[in-house]
């Protein structure tokens, strides 16, 4: 099992796809990143060498993943809600915070459907 900035990448797909698991890598980074290292897309993760780990290793440290990532982000959205400006009050609020319509989308807040009408129904009286 290869281990990079400490994920585990599955052994049996290919290491383009593979690389996503680590949090902060998307499908078209991940392209970028195996053309700088010079490693072959469809090659499955099992099959890469000693050699070619390390190449990975040395494009990841230009780049701010995992925990380094997940951590800047919390601060950014931290400081929002600390200036109190909009944004900031909709990540408090647990609201959508970039102009989505909160009337009939926007589950976050009002938490799962509940059907009207579909109580008992009243009894004929004769």
């Amino acid at each position: 099992m290869v281990r990079i900035v400490g994920v585990d990448l599955p052994n049996n797909k290919r290491v383009e796809v593979g690389l996503t698991y680590i949090y902060g890598i998307g499908q078209s980074l991940s392209k970028v990143v195996l053309q700088k290292a010079g490693i072959d897309p469809n090659m499955k993760a099992k099959d890469l060498t000693d050699n070619q780990i390390v190449a990975l290793r040395d494009v990841f440290k230009e780049l701010k993943l995992e925990g380094d990532l997940r951590r800047e982000i919390s601060m950014d959205v931290k400081r929002l809600i600390d200036i109190g400006c909009y944004r900031g009050l909709r990540h408090k609020k647990g609201l959508p915070c970039r102009g989505q319509r909160t009337r009939t989308n926007g589950r976050t807040r009002r938490g799962k459907r509940k059907t009207v009408g579909l109580g008992k129904k009243e009894e004929k009286k004769e």
